[in-house]
């Protein structure tokens, strides 16, 4: 067993401030959210994506990768992270590590992308905003498959071809 860890109130707070980060950097990605998802991050971030496979410094270096990289509407993602272990540092610095399931749909080139991970984030509070310092994963498992393999799939709806409404009639 590990320690008991005795939280105040205060602390309890900035731990759920810092899932609401985590949750809006996630989602900001997914919506192509580019402008919004620069303010989750301090000017010097770094990042560290699939192991180290690709790595930035500065906001600026991992939102150029982030746009480039994604920024297709037929490039279709979700980000679910969950099971926080957020660790305060300090008053103004804390850790945290995350399960990630992603999936990422490329329908140009009818193939999907599954897989699950681990970031490893650090954050720091600026101006009594928490922000990200450094986000990166390390994937436990990547699978990819084409979509033609999967007998009578679909997309049906989509963000930005369907404005998220499905196509099927009930």
């Amino acid at each position: 067993m590990g320690d008991i860890i005795e939280l105040t109130h205060d602390d309890l707070v900035n731990i759920e401030l810092l899932k609401r980060l985590k949750y809006r950097y996630l989602r900001c990605l997914d919506l192509k959210m580019w402008d919004d998802l620069a303010e989750c991050f301090t000017s010097d971030a770094t990042a560290s994506y699939g192991g180290g496979a690709y790595q930035f410094d500065g906001r600026d270096a991992i939102m150029e990768f982030l746009r480039t990289s994604m920024g297709s509407e037929s490039m279709l993602t979700s980000h679910r992270c969950h099971h926080p272990e957020i660790d305060l540092v300090d008053a103004d610095s804390a850790t945290g590590t995350w399960a990630l399931d992603d999936v990422v749909i490329l329908s140009d080139f009818g193939l999907t992308i599954q897989g699950s991970a681990f970031y490893e984030d650090r954050y720091v509070r600026v101006d009594g905003r928490w922000l990200i310092a450094h986000t990166g994963y390390r994937r436990i498992y990547e699978e990819m498959y084409p979509r033609e393999s999967v007998d009578g799939l679909r997309l049906t709806a989509s963000w930005w071809g369907t404005d998220g409404r499905s196509e099927l009639q009930a």
